[in-house]
């Protein structure tokens, strides 16, 4: 069975919103190399309509390296309200979200990849359906801003399957979910 991966970047202070007002000063090309290694070992990526749309209006203009795995990866976004999907490999979502991902996930292939997207990341949560979180931790602390787990008493049982340093000063973690 696939495994479904969620990659986000966030703060010290749990922000994974608006990544683009404070990762800039901390990437890397060591983490760049390891963006792409994730992305090259999938063949599917989810995305929620505020992704794409940020997406699809940066990577079809760029080319070479994580561009060209950004634009040729087949893409499924969810969205209620986007009906054209103009970045090239990319279609809608046909169903509820539970059935979809699960019909995904029985399907051969390579993982599946969701970046950002933490509205669609905290629904493949609570159904149980998200297999491994990367958190590229920023040495930055934003103050306010959206957090992935904002509500209280949800519990989550994760194990450590991995972490990096970066010269940044970015901690990568990768965490399997317990289901």
């Amino acid at each position: 069975m696939r495994k479904i991966v969620a990659e986000l970047f966030t703060s010290l202070d749990g922000v994974v919103g608006s990544p683009d007002q404070w990762h800039g000063p901390h990437h890397s090309e060591e983490m760049e190399h390891d963006i792409q290694a994730g992305l090259a070992a999938s063949d599917t990526m989810l995305l929620g309509r505020r992704t794409y749309q940020e997406h699809a209006g940066f990577w079809p203009g760029e080319s070479g390296g994580l561009a060209d795995l950004m634009n040729g990866i087949d893409k499924i976004v969810f969205s209620a309200t986007l009906t054209e999907l103009d970045w090239v490999n990319s279609r809608p979502a046909t169903g509820d979200l539970t059935e979809e991902v699960t019909r995904l996930k029985r399907q051969p292939g390579k993982d599946i990849l969701v970046t950002g997207s933490v509205t669609l990341v905290q629904s493949l949560l609570r159904a149980g359906l998200l297999d491994e979180l990367r958190l590229l931790i920023d040495p930055v602390v934003v103050g306010d801003g959206r957090r992935l787990f904002e509500s209280e008493g949800e519990r989550l049982s994760c194990a450590l399957a991995g972490s990096r340093t970066y010269t940044s000063g970015t901690i990568s973690a990768t965490y399997a979910i317990n289901h």
